[in-house]
């Protein structure tokens, strides 16, 4: 891996459906310079797939406990991994 490359799988549960977390996500993660993707899940939760330099990774974190004006995050879930090797940042 290279070491300035990293990926950060979250998980993040709270009132972030129907709030543009989606959305603000992703253009927060284009603003840090980060690839990876942003989806809801069934249970009402968004999980994100992060990749790109780990300061910038850990600042989309801090982002995501904050979320857009609307949201209120109770929980992240964060799992450091292998990156996949994404070219942009997707809303899935």
């Amino acid at each position: 891996m290279n070491s300035q490359h990293h990926a950060l799988h979250l998980i993040v549960r709270g009132r972030v459906q129907g709030v543009w977390f989606r959305r603000s996500t992703q253009l927060e993660a284009e603003k840090l310079c980060i690839n990876g993707w942003v989806r809801n899940l069934p249970d009402g939760a968004v999980e994100i797939h992060a990749e790109g330099d780990k300061d910038r990774l850990k600042v989309l974190l801090q982002w995501c406990w904050q979320g857009p004006p609307s949201a209120e995050v109770s929980s992240i879930e964060e799992k450091w991994m292998e990156p996949e090797g994404f070219d942009a940042f997707q809303v899935r």
